[in-house]
């Protein structure tokens, strides 16, 4: 029977179909625990309640079992950028909004796996499954850009006004894990600011 672990919030056991799924949440809580990734495969096996030897029947070695984190991340943040927007008109600036929030609101929550997820991107740039996720994620705001603009997700403008607006969410997402908006004490209404950039970004023809 396996059992709950309060200080993880996973449990310690499994069934072996669950083996993988277990690893995996370990090792995310060990990223958020260290702020990194320094820690062994032994070690996050016995957070998981496995054996050792275990991880090896999925996974190739660490490096395997950390593109599968930053994998099941990634499809975490797009899955939460999605349900964000599912009931938000579609050609809204509250839409686009939204997605902002709920980047935002992901790397606040996940710091660790946050600056894994683009560690890691940044090293596999041959990865077409990591490059893939990527680009499945930015399309979310390719379209809502396109659909506020009318314009289709195609239109130069779409591409462009969505990577400025990545641009400012992801730096604003590493001042917020880095701390350093309150270091310098700075005043921030988040949804103040959020509609600003959209609007900024946004409420200009497209030529």
């Amino acid at each position: 029977m396996a059992t709950a672990d309060p200080r993880i919030g996973i449990k310690t056991g499994y069934h072996h179909g669950d083996l993988r799924a277990q690893l995996l949440e370990a090792v995310r809580h060990l990223i958020e625990i260290k702020g990194n990734s320094d820690f062994s495969i032994s070690e996050a096996s016995r957070l998981a309640g496995v054996s050792s030897g275990a991880p090896y029947k999925h996974f190739k070695d660490k490096p395997a079992i950390m593109k599968a984190v930053c994998f099941e991340a990634m499809n975490r943040k797009s899955s939460r950028m999605q349900s964000a927007i599912k009931d938000i008109p579609r050609g809204s600036i509250a839409r686009i909004e939204a997605l902002g929030r709920a980047y935002i609101d992901f790397a606040r929550e996940e710091p660790g796996v946050f600056r894994l997820v683009y560690g890691m991107t940044e090293d596999h740039k041959d990865d077409e499954e990591l490059m893939k996720a990527g680009r499945d994620t930015l399309a979310i705001v390719v379209n809502a850009v396109a659909d506020y603009l009318g314009i289709t997700p195609n239109h130069p403008e779409a591409a462009r006004r969505a990577y400025l607006l990545w641009c400012f969410v992801h730096g604003h997402s590493f001042l917020i894990i880095d701390d350093k908006a309150s270091v310098h004490q700075i005043p921030v209404d988040e949804n103040q600011m959020l509609a600003a950039v959209a609007r900024g970004v946004l409420d200009q023809p497209v030529e």
